[in-house]
């Protein structure tokens, strides 16, 4: 017999089916073994009656997690019993048999509310919760709208590496590993670089890569190895055109989202991103003093971003603002320098509910500037003669951006930690497995 999905069942009423799938709950109601079963599509009622007596030995030693194949007939349920708030509300299955593929012993019950230490400690468990499994839906939408956003304004994808030479972004910062020949290579801090050569080719460019940070950071919105969605595009005006071009991005990735996970996202009690017409705009130096702050800093503190989205919120009805020049003494050699707000860069963040979740500006495209920037930085420009020949060869004006993935999710769903909008988090204490344990010691 064919396997049915449970989300098919509702085609299949009167018939005999094969289900197979994950126990979520087993009940005893009397002489009776009740279980809901749930695979990929769903989840469904299933009933073992005392007639059954085949079934009814093995439906006795069945536990939650256990992993089953079951033959059953597709039933509508009495009036009196029909539960509309649910899927397959209308409907049960009277199982005949029932075959165990897989024993499970579980560490607590499913999508009870834990620790986050103990949820990540348990993830290949944890992650089968409703809860997680619905956030990682939500991700993937969002991966997808990005690369569907991008497709449809001219953009190419293209896979930027991981490993990276002597001339890595981010220097300390930078993982080092050990390479052919004696020699170092580096994780890859940011595709920046490489999404700058391949504008000079497809002039719009795109990838959703790993990134990996060597920080030593123990916060909420830290992690060691992240998801970036990047793009750049050449022939630009200035960094207003990769702000709008942003935005535009951003709009559509939240309308798929609510398109697609409305009913879960009201399920889990989350409202919907304030989007306005356009995305309020501040200068760093009019947002700090919109805060009452020194205009002195180079940066703005995490409850720094958390005010500037309440005013955001209260003035322009949005959960997104833009803060743009920053110091250049502070951004990346490759930063635009303003021409009209020396030592102001054509740089900006993208804030989302009070959390930095875009970084990104226009580039410097002339070669012998871009040379005289790096020995400015203190680098070495032979470091980087692959990059500078981008544009020893002709550049246009470009610029582009880098959306944190893991980041986005968690302020699209409220989550208070980066970590829970990541699957399998790397951070300065855990590799799955927290680092610190007393055989490491």
């Amino acid at each position: 017999m064919e396997r049915t999905l449970i989300g098919d069942l509702k085609s299949k009423a009167g018939e005999r089916v094969l289900v197979q799938g994950s126990v979520s709950v087993r009940r005893d109601q009397g002489k009776m073994v009740f279980f809901d079963l749930r695979d990929r599509s769903g989840m469904a009622q299933g009933v073992v009656l005392p007639s059954e007596d085949l079934a009814m030995v093995v439906a006795k030693e069945l536990r939650p997690e256990f992993v089953v194949a079951m033959e059953a007939t597709v039933t509508e349920r009495p009036p009196k019993n029909v539960n509309p708030d649910v899927q397959n509300g209308d409907l049960e299955l009277h199982i005949h048999a029932i075959e165990i593929l897989s024993k499970a012993e579980i560490p607590f019950e499913l999508g009870s509310e834990v620790n986050l230490d103990t949820h990540l400690d348990h993830l290949p468990f944890t992650l089968r919760s409703e809860k997680s499994k619905n956030i990682f839906k939500i991700q993937a939408t969002i991966a997808e709208a990005f690369r569907e956003a991008m497709r449809g304004e001219g953009f190419v994808e293209f896979q930027s590496p991981s490993l990276v030479g002597g001339d890595a972004e981010g220097g300390a910062a930078a993982f080092k590993v050990d390479y052919y020949y004696d020699q170092k290579a580096f994780l890859a801090t940011s595709p920046q670089l490489y999404k700058q050569m391949m504008a000079g080719v497809f002039e719009r460019v795109f990838t959703v890569c790993k990134i990996f940070r060597g920080e030593k950071h123990a916060t909420t919105r830290h992690l060691s190895e992240a998801v970036c969605m990047d793009f750049e595009m050449a022939f630009i005006k200035d960094h207003h055109d990769v702000m709008d071009m942003l935005e535009h991005t951003i709009k559509h990735i939240v309308a798929k989202v609510i398109e697609e996970h409305g009913d879960v996202l009201q399920k889990m009690g989350v409202e919907a991103p304030l989007i306005p017409a356009k995305f309020p705009v501040l200068k760093l130096r009019e947002a700090q003093k919109i805060l009452g702050v020194s205009e002195s800093e180079p940066d703005l503190e995490p409850e720094h971003e958390r005010a500037l989205w309440e005013w955001a919120k209260k003035e322009h009805d949005s959960d997104f603002v833009f803060v743009t020049h920053f110091p250049i003494s502070k951004r990346p050699f490759y930063t635009y320098e303003d021409e009209e707000d020396r030592g102001y860069t054509k740089y900006f963040d993208l804030l989302f509910r009070g959390l930095e979740i875009n970084s990104g500006g226009q580039r410097v495209h002339d070669y012998t500037e871009l040379v005289e920037r790096i020995k400015q930085k203190g680098l070495d420009p032979s470091k980087f003669a692959f990059y500078l020949e981008t544009f020893k060869v002709g550049m246009p004006p470009h610029g582009g951006c880098s959306t944190g993935l893991e980041r986005m999710t968690a302020r699209m769903l409220n989550l208070p930690n980066v970590k829970e909008a990541t699957l399998f988090p790397r951070d300065l204490n855990r590799i799955d497995t927290l680092l610190s344990t007393d055989e490491k010691k």
